[in-house]
């Protein structure tokens, strides 16, 4: 699927897959650098805008790695990207470790993951079709040992 990009920062290197074919999400890079104090916050610019078909959305979402070893996430995982929005991708991070975390320009920050999805319409309705679930919910369902 081709999808309109556009650089906004010559620096930076469009998403790419780490592992083409096997890989569901872009790696996307940062450009610019900053250090994260613990619990701190902020906003990475990618230098890079997109225009996704209708019909489709983008994910921003963390990296294992980034999150396993340094304590470092997205914060409002999955962040979404609506086919209508046309401004550089923005990433909030996050630093949940114990250590400052410094992150340097052009660094892989999240990855970014294209779907398809589909509009719904709503039909109000005055009851709902039955299920075996019903209205059992949070934990309703019980833990397996």
């Amino acid at each position: 699927m081709e999808i309109e990009i556009k650089r906004l920062d010559d620096s930076v290197p469009l998403p790419t897959y780490k592992h083409a074919g096997e890989d569901a999400g872009l790696d996307l890079y940062t450009v610019e650098s900053a250090t994260l104090k613990p619990g701190e916050r902020k906003l990475f610019k990618t230098g890079i805008a997109i225009a996704l078909p209708r019909g489709y959305v983008a994910f921003v979402n963390p990296r294992s790695g980034l999150a396993l070893e340094h304590g470092i996430t997205v914060l409002n995982a999955d962040g979404v990207i609506d086919p209508g929005y046309r401004g550089e991708i923005g990433v909030i991070l996050i630093n949940h470790g114990q250590e400052p975390f410094t992150i340097e320009k052009e660094a892989r920050i999240a990855q970014l993951i294209v779907q398809e999805y589909v509009e719904v319409e709503w039909k109000e309705v005055k009851q709902l079709s039955k299920s075996n679930r019903a209205q059992g919910g949070f934990g309703h369902t019980g833990i397996k040992d």
